[in-house]
């Protein structure tokens, strides 16, 4: 049996320090290694016998249940229920005790398994150095102020739990996103509350912040996509249970929030394979590209397609997809250094738009005859270009606005060319939970089949979001941005 007991003085009271431990749920609001957690079965923080379900970083998911809790003593202890990890017979306890002659006071952490053999020197180090030690470190930077704690959820579950959240505080630039203290009502009949790991950062956010898309008021809160685990759930509520990993992409916004209540069936169960950060960062992109590339204008093996920001978010996905589905890619970029990432994501020519005209470059490139298919997503800025080089029978799929909105067009020129045109709304594609699990399903397929790989995002805290809006805005930045609550 290994023992291992550590601690360490914290210069803070001991008051404080248990304040911030005595909720055995809490540890997701301080342990560096801890993305998220949730009681299970409405049990609250202090409860002997609740049980806690929880990811680590890394992906691992872990059971833990309280054995004993001791508020007069400032210590509880915890066993482990499910791990990967074999830590057979795991059983934890926490201590603090005051520290008279300095007014600090002293954290003990001891853990006993029983580990195989074979990984007894693994599992120790991983105990002492990713679980306890990291533990005590952050402990450290918490309780004295210098370390901020992730967002905690207050002990009592009576009423809704009170949350941060970014309020869209008038329509405007990135400066009028502030984060400010919310109410997560408790979930309602077919509802679920969900604690939030990550979020994803789209442009129509930036839209809708800027007020032309009518989505979200003054006052709202922006977001369509995040990922996370299922905290709680409402009345006849069937397709996910408390513990459950989950991530959304759809209306309504509402997604830049740490807990967030909404309708469960719109929720989507993560595979093994993806993990939460990843998942904000890929799924509402990756929906997107699903239709576009199978609906809007289902891509043929042997056409030609043209996408605009190839380097972006959205499109480094079109860009290996289309090609995985035998389409010859052109990709457009607004840099060099963009151009080097749309060739590592299978386009077969890169044209920089700041350098050339687009338009006769892909008709060079296609030797006069133009492509299939546009895939745009800049809007007023490359429009009459992505006409230009359409091939006859073309069809131009103008998905965004990133350079501002195309304004009026007379549809009588589009015939010299028999040429279409297509607007899709996102909502129409992902409106109900069959047409989501079709984008979904079709989505984790190519995810599997390495037809869509998940780059690894931009990471910004919460309270960061008008900086993350605005980078995206300015194409400092190259695929996906993520908000960690």
């Amino acid at each position: 049996m290994v023992d291992l007991r550590r601690s360490t003085v914290i210069d803070a009271p001991a008051d404080a320090v248990w304040a911030i431990l005595r909720d055995f749920n809490g540890h997701a609001s301080w342990h560096p290694a801890v993305a998220s957690s949730t009681l299970e079965d409405g049990a609250v923080g202090d409860q002997i016998g609740a049980v806690r379900a929880f990811r680590l970083t890394d992906g691992a998911r872990i059971r833990e249940q309280l054995l004993s809790h001791a508020a007069h003593e400032m210590a509880f202890s915890y066993c482990i229920l499910e791990a990967a990890a074999p830590l057979r017979n795991y059983v934890a306890s926490m201590r603090v005790r005051p520290v008279t002659s300095s007014g600090g006071c002293m954290v003990e952490w001891r853990a006993t398994f029983d580990p195989p053999r074979a990984e007894k020197d693994r599992l120790i180090r991983f105990v002492q150095d990713e679980i306890i030690d990291a533990g005590l470190r952050a402990l450290h930077g918490v309780a004295s102020g210098a370390a901020p704690a992730k967002t905690a959820a207050p002990i009592s579950n009576s009423g809704g739990q009170d949350t941060t959240a970014i309020i869209l505080t008038r329509h405007g630039g990135p400066d009028v996103l502030q984060l400010q203290s919310v109410r997560a009502p408790e979930p309602g009949p077919g509802e679920v509350r969900i604690r939030q790991t990550a979020i994803g950062v789209n442009f129509i956010d930036v839209y809708c912040r800027r007020g032309s898309f009518n989505l979200v008021a003054p006052g709202g809160v922006l977001g369509m996509e995040a990922a996370g685990i299922v905290e709680r759930i409402g009345p006849g509520v069937a397709n996910v249970q408390p513990g459950d990993r989950i991530a959304y992409a759809c209306a309504p916004p509402g997604a830049y929030t740490a807990l967030r209540t909404m309708r469960a069936e719109l929720l989507v169960k993560l595979p093994d394979f993806l993990n939460d950060t990843t998942a904000a960062a890929l799924l509402l992109k990756g929906v997107t590209a699903s239709f576009l590339l199978h609906e809007v204008h289902a891509v043929q093996p042997g056409e030609t397609v043209l996408i605009h920001a190839a380097a972006g978010g959205v499109g480094q996905i079109l860009c290996r997809w289309a090609k995985a589905l035998g389409a010859a890619v052109i990709g457009v970029t607004s840099s060099d250094a963009k151009a080097a990432i749309a060739r590592a994501v299978g386009c077969d020519h890169v044209i920089v738009s700041g350098t050339t005209d687009f338009a006769e470059a892909a008709l060079r490139i296609t030797a006069g005859r133009g492509v299939d298919v546009v895939y745009d997503a800049v809007g007023k800025d490359s429009f009459e270009g992505s006409l230009r080089a359409l091939a006859p029978r073309g069809h131009l799929v103008s998905f965004g606005q990133a350079s501002g909105d195309v304004g009026a067009q007379s549809i009588d020129r589009l015939a010299s060319r028999s040429v279409t045109l297509s607007r899709p709304n996102y909502g129409h594609y992902t409106d109900t939970a069959a047409r989501l699990q079709t984008q979904t399903a079709r989505l984790f397929a190519a995810l599997r089949a390495g037809h869509v790989v998940a780059e690894r995002p931009t990471l910004y805290p919460l309270a960061e979001a008008s900086r993350a809006h605005a980078d995206l805005e300015s194409r400092r930045t190259t695929g996906a941005l993520v908000l960690m609550p």
